[in-house]
Order: structure tokens, then sequence, then C-alpha cells
């Protein structure tokens, strides 16, 4: 996995979008992902080429369609790698510290 391109094609909220949208229903065309998006099919199809770059998407050629579906394995390469290692009990006492570090400076201790 290039964790590089992964995390450069996460950094994009229209990408992220398009990534929610295939998570929701996948195997869709380019014209059913650019129905729910304000932008022109290049610049679309300009997003899906860095997602597929990135092997987040892959596609299925059905005759002249070109269906796209979300590829999580790339995304479960990273939470192994950067989330799964901190075990919850250490994220629980962080969160419960930040909260109660930011009351105090905001005067709520």
């Amino acid at each position: 996995m290039d964790a590089d391109s992964v995390f450069k094609a996460l950094a994009d909220p229209t990408r992220r979008r398009l990534l929610d949208m295939l998570r929701a229903q996948s195997g869709q065309t380019l014209g059913e992902l650019c129905a729910n998006l304000d932008m022109t099919r290049q610049a679309v199809s300009q997003h899906l080429g860095r997602l597929e770059e990135a092997n987040l998407v892959t596609t299925i050629r059905r005759g002249r369609e070109k269906l796209h579906y979300l590829n999580p394995v790339p995304i479960h390469e990273i939470h192994a790698r950067w989330i799964e290692k901190f075990e919850r009990s250490h994220l629980d006492t962080l969160r419960h510290l930040k909260a109660k570090l930011e009351g105090e400076h905001r005067g709520q201790a």
C-alpha cells in the first residue's frame, strides 16, 4: 500500500464525498455519481482517477459503462497501522483529559 497516495486522495472533501457515495451504493457509473455533485463530468472523472490511483476505487466495465466500487482495504490498512495500535482505554483517557483541560481553559473547572 502506498500510504502517501491514500492520504493525498483522502485529503480532498470531494473525493471523500465520492467514497461516501460509493459506500452507500457501490457500482455506480460516472453519470450516476455526477448527478449528486455540482461539478463537471471531467472534474468528477479526475477525482475518481486519483481515487483509483490510490486503490480506493476499483472499476469494472459492463459493456460501454464503467462501474465504480469502493475498495475499503487501503483504509483498513491505515486503520491497522495508525489507529488500532492505540488501545481504546488510552484514547478514552486522552479524550477525558482533553475535555477537562478545555473546560479549565474556558474557566469551567
